[in-house]
């Protein structure tokens, strides 16, 4: 991070974030021609790289692994937000949303943020250093939630469907949020040390220019923390807007609705892939799993408790369940980053076998 940075904000930083908010006002709720859809995306862009530069100012202040934490619970709480406020209407329609768009954000997570951070981290430093107990741990849990919150519906019998009934889902609910309430206690508690990026010297912390750059004060801190807000506010507002013109469009083309969640889930983590392949390029490939493992934690331990709470005034049924297509992408992500998490070492070729791997998504979600 550039001293400039750190001892002061830059004015674009500050001018940004009101800008995309008023961006997000004026276009809320209205039809999107092409001027007003290329405002849209303009400013969405805007809001993603401001986002990333404010998350990287408060992760300096407060260190890892508390940094890649605040950007990941911001994006998902505003996430889920954004889930519930779209399933509100109730209907077939929005019938599997959060499950599309959970079972999104889990691959673009661990294939595509985790892929990407590889292959562009790789090329420049060829061969990556990360924690293997950090890793594990966060794909542990990882593993736990995908399966008991949207593999077990689709063999349960207490509800017709792939669907969990009140008490199964209850109990998902709070399952999945003591899980994410564990996990984050080891990771900024208990074991901290195993979540810090590593050093040349094996040891924690990376020596790069970061280490020696003075801290931003607190009031920096504090204000790059509210604009971080407003920046993913406007993130996910913004996708909101673009999502008529969205499910317009899938459904022209003729592809599944689940589409849109996974345009959806692709707009929302933005920021997170940008922060981690920005921290791939300077070296610190465990912070890059960080990001991408623990979005896809509190993507599942904040979404699932969020909605077994709202579908108690939620109108129309819950799909919760994958069906055995998303189960065996599930069930390979899982072998794949076994493997590639095994050693602490990473290279391009595991990097290009997660990318595969979610391009195999992709397609599959547009070509089931």
């Amino acid at each position: 991070m550039r001293i400039s940075v750190i001892q002061g904000l830059p004015r674009w930083t500050l001018v940004v974030p009101p800008l995309v908010f008023v961006d997000l006002l004026l276009t809320w709720h209205r039809h999107l021609g092409a001027v007003l859809l290329i405002f849209v995306c303009l400013g969405l862009g805007a809001a993603v790289i401001a986002a990333v530069h404010h998350a990287e100012v408060v992760a300096h202040r407060v260190g890892e692994p508390f940094g890649t934490l605040i950007l990941a619970l911001a994006v998902t709480i505003i996430e889920v937000a954004l889930i519930v406020t779209l399933m509100a209407p109730g209907g077939e329609k929005t019938a599997s949303l959060a499950r599309d768009t959970v079972f999104a954000a889990v691959m673009i997570t661990c294939n595509g943020i985790l892929g990407l951070a590889l292959v562009v981290g790789s090329l420049r430093h060829r061969v990556q250093e990360f924690r293997v107990q950090a890793s594990y741990s966060a794909l542990t849990v990882m593993t736990a939630l995908v399966t008991l919150s949207l593999v077990l519906p689709t063999f349960t019998t207490s509800a017709p469907g792939p669907r969990f009934s009140s008490a199964q889902l209850a109990f998902a609910g709070v399952t999945s949020l003591v899980l994410y309430g564990v996990f984050v206690f080891i990771q900024t508690i208990r074991h901290r040390d195993y979540f810090l990026p590593v050093r040349a010297d094996g040891d924690s912390d990376v020596d790069d220019e970061d280490q020696h750059a003075a801290a931003p004060s607190g009031k920096t801190a504090l204000l790059s923390l509210g604009l971080l807000f407003v920046c993913l506010v406007a993130v996910v507002g913004l996708a909101k807007t673009v999502s008529p013109r969205l499910e317009s469009a899938v459904e022209s083309a003729g592809a599944p609705l689940s589409v849109v969640g996974v345009v959806i889930a692709l707009l929302v983590l933005l920021p997170e892939t940008v922060a981690a392949v920005r921290a791939a390029l300077r070296n610190r490939l465990q912070t890059s799993v960080n990001l991408a493992l623990g979005s896809a934690l509190a993507s599942i331990g904040l979404t699932i408790p969020a909605i077994a709470l709202a579908s108690i005034w939620l109108s129309g049924p819950l799909v919760l369940g994958l069906d055995g297509k998303e189960m065996v992408l599930f069930a390979l992500t899982v072998v794949t980053a076994m493997l590639t998490l095994a050693t602490g070492r990473a290279t391009l070729l595991q990097g290009a076998v997660h990318l595969a791997v979610f391009s195999a998504f992709l397609f599959l979600a547009v070509s089931p």
